[in-house]
């Protein structure tokens, strides 16, 4: 029993500080911003909850135009987990360092205040890329903030990078999105779906706008890990192919990158 109301209880008052980050930040990271010779337009969200299972699919999105040189260089997979990284670290700075993430060879957990708070437990990272196109992915394990069906990697968290043709000769578009399917929000299943849809679902929204804010400026942090810090390229990773087409058998659900968009 007392463990029970610590997976309800936790989760519901950090909610609670997060919710009030949330409703001081919207604002000012509402609409498309110039930083550092780059455009971000405004982020996208489609997020939804199938009342059924009550399972949740979230995507958050945004085209980035930037200068075709700038690019030059951060193509290839050590980028690719360098983003990855910042994500994580765009999470702690937005939470103003309460949620944080914990590292091993085979897991990444984020935690609140102590290391043994874990919301999310997830399976090492998937990485996946080619010369338009790259992937990375978490599989969701377990946590306080996931519901027991939602618990062994059914679930994800990934994020999507595409590179586009774009009109301007010395410009390209990149499309970020950040997607997270099949998860099932402990919240939702204890307290009701309309409390996270207003707390845990919202925070999410706005941090995943956080990090595409710190995305646009190209200054990306160092992985922890640093799974490839050799030399490997694109060509030398897994194609990327994004989860759902993966586990629906379905390719080809979005245009190929590197076309006119």
């Amino acid at each position: 029993m007392r463990a029970r109301m610590v997976s309800v209880l936790v989760p519901a008052g950090l909610l609670a500080v997060l919710l009030a980050l949330f409703l001081g930040a919207r604002k000012l990271l509402a609409g498309s911003r110039t930083i550092n010779g780059a455009v971000l337009h405004t982020p996208t969200d489609d997020t939804g909850l199938d009342p059924q299972t009550g399972a949740v699919r979230s995507v958050q999105g945004a085209d980035i135009i930037l200068p075709e040189e700038a690019l030059q260089g951060y193509w290839n997979p050590e980028h690719l987990e360098r983003l990855a990284r910042t994500y994580w670290k765009s999470l702690t700075r937005f939470t103003l360092g309460i949620c944080r993430v914990g590292y091993s060879e085979e897991e990444r957990w984020v935690y609140a205040f102590h290391p043994a708070i874990r919301l999310l437990t997830m399976q090492k990272p998937e990485y996946e890329m080619s010369s338009g196109r790259g992937i990375v992915r978490w599989r969701i394990e377990k946590g306080l903030l996931v519901a027991a069906n939602g618990r062994g990697g059914d679930g994800y968290l990934e994020i999507d990078v595409c590179r586009f043709d774009y009109p301007d000769w010395n410009k390209a578009r990149i499309h970020v999105e950040i997607e997270v399917a099949n998860f099932y929000p402990q919240i939702a299943s204890k307290l009701g779906t309309w409390l996270y849809v207003n707390t845990q679902s919202r925070i999410h929204v706005i941090a995943c706008h956080f990090f595409l804010r710190q995305l646009v400026k190209r200054d990306l942090d160092v992985s922890k890990v640093q799974h490839f810090s050799g030399p490997l390229t694109a060509e030398e990773t897994p194609d990327p192919v994004p989860a759902r087409e993966k586990d629906a058998g379905a390719l080809g659900a979005r245009p190929e990158a590197g076309s006119v968009a």
